[in-house]
């Protein structure tokens, strides 16, 4: 069982090794000038499309619709693989323009708008703050998962605690936002440090789900072959892996996915206006590509060994990757995935 003092030390101690990174990436050249370094890290970048959703909303999903989660990741596998020259061309306007923004970008094309340019930003800002409610609602639910006692609101001092949580890490996350995001006068330099970080971050994430989705697979499950008997014997999971899936609504979602990795503004930052050689785009056609391949293994396992040990109601389903190595007892593996 984890306490609240080895999570608050755990994440402040991940959150302090990524700030260590980025000062360490604005103060040294090597990797933006290696041609090994700079396409990776660039390619591990994009990987910040995998938010918090990545890890609980698509297991969640799956719990719910099998296999519908796959076009959120299906239209970013087109972009990198077929699309790349369209990012290129993107990346070569932005260069010459000066484009510091996805308002800019717009603007830019009739002549630097502004009045444009100012209706780009407010639409961008308004179409976040859903997802960035998303955002803070996982960190709250998590937090809610690993630690059961702040849903006991009886509790001696925790009265209002459970409610305070999503202010809390609005507050902790804004501060780091203005760390990472604000530290350089110049709007046009580019932020090296943070796609160090960004990067570090992406990896963190892959091991991490990969090592909760392999510890379901082969431990709790048994291996593939068990989690088609579990459908099998299971009508109830069966049913929801094996749906007639409805193809209207995978079109849909395979073309919001497929302009969300070019136009949400977090994408266009780090794939347009943080690119430095406009050559890595190639490199990350290739590593990016299988990055959301990776990411996407396990995701099905996972939900069917959630489906078949809880029964149905008693925990949310976005909540499955969670609260699986906690009723295991593995509460190392609930850490890294928390973090």
């Amino acid at each position: 069982m984890l306490n609240t003092w080895t999570i608050v030390v755990s994440a402040l101690g991940y959150v302090g090794l990524l700030f260590v990174i980025a000062r360490y990436g604005d103060r040294h050249d090597w990797a933006r000038t290696s041609n090994f370094w700079r396409p990776a890290i660039y390619s591990l970048s994009l990987a910040i499309y995998c938010s918090s959703w990545t890890f609980f909303g698509s297991v969640g999903l799956s719990a719910r619709s099998g296999f519908e989660f796959l076009p959120i990741y299906i239209g970013p596998f087109i972009v990198l693989v077929a699309g790349w020259p369209i990012l290129r061309i993107m990346v070569d306007v932005a260069k010459r323009q000066n484009i510091t923004s996805l308002a800019d970008f717009v603007s830019a094309r009739y002549g630097k708008n502004q009045a444009l340019g100012a209706l780009v930003a407010t639409i961008a800002v308004v179409g976040l703050a859903p997802l960035i409610s998303l955002q803070l609602k996982a960190v709250s639910l998590s937090l809610k998962t690993v630690l059961p006692q702040l849903n006991d609101t009886t509790a001696p001092g925790n009265m209002g605690l459970t409610d305070s949580v999503a202010p809390i890490a609005a507050i902790v996350l804004a501060g780091l936002a203005m760390l990472f995001g604000t530290r350089h006068i110049t709007t046009t330099e580019h932020q090296h440090g943070l796609m160090h970080a960004i990067a570090v971050d992406a990896i963190f994430k892959l091991v991490a789900f990969t090592a909760i989705g392999m510890f379901v697979t082969f431990y709790m499950i048994g291996g593939i072959g068990p989690m088609l008997d579990i459908a099998a014997r299971r009508s109830d999971i069966g049913d929801i892996l094996f749906s007639a899936s409805d193809g209207d609504r995978w079109l849909a979602i395979t073309l919001l996915s497929t302009f969300a990795i070019l136009l949400l503004p977090r994408q266009f930052h780090v794939a347009i206006v943080e690119n430095i050689n406009a050559n890595d785009i190639r490199r990350a056609a290739f590593l990016f590509p299988l990055y959301l391949i990776a990411i996407n293994l396990f995701i099905v396992p996972v939900a069917v060994a959630s489906l078949d040990t809880f029964s149905a109601g008693t925990v949310d389903p976005d909540m499955f990757v969670l609260a699986l190595p906690m009723h295991a007892g593995h509460s190392g593996i609930a850490l890294a995935v928390l973090i």
